[in-house]
């Protein structure tokens, strides 16, 4: 592990190069808040394909003291805007293979339909706002990825139902 920060007794962040077991977070969930009845769980992956290019690896850094805060941020934002149990939020760095785990999202939550809320919320405002660097070895040369409009958008939407960040 790199770096682990807790804004919340409920939650737990994680920047690290190691990958992570998914039915271990998934457990460390559900034994954590035993009266949500909604467990929501995002997992991005190393893509083989982006941009018309195979990609054989990826590496990712950051910047720990600026990540933590960020990550932090994020997820407190989305405290004040759902009724959320344990949030964990696990992005790894270093080399990663192609297909490999890359970040994890997960909620809890009374009801879903706040849970899923939140899970997208949090990855949206990831993709934009937390100090990650990613570049792309690919078939066709290396590559440093660029922001995607996409993400961009993402955000957009959430700002436009009047739920955008507060940092």
């Amino acid at each position: 592990m790199l770096s682990a920060k807790v804004t919340n007794s409920c939650d737990y962040i994680k920047v690290q190069s190691a990958d992570f077991d998914m039915a271990f977070e998934y457990q460390r969930l559900r034994e954590s808040e035993i009266n949500d009845g909604a467990v929501v769980i995002f997992v991005g992956l190393v893509r083989e394909f982006s941009q018309n290019k195979q990609i054989k690896s990826m590496f990712l850094e950051h910047y720990p003291a600026m990540t933590e805060k960020a990550l932090g941020a994020i997820v407190a934002d989305a405290r004040i805007k759902w009724p959320l149990g344990q949030v964990s939020l696990i992005h790894r760095i270093g080399y990663l293979a192609a297909n490999a785990q890359i970040v994890m999202v997960g909620v809890t939550s009374e009801h879903r339909h706040a849970a899923f809320a939140a899970a997208e919320f949090i990855m949206d405002y990831l993709k934009i706002r937390a100090p990650f660097w990613k570049k792309e070895m690919t078939n066709k040369g290396d590559f440093w990825v660029e922001a995607k409009t996409s993400d961009n958008e993402a955000v957009a939407k959430w700002q436009q139902s009047g739920l955008q960040e507060t940092i």
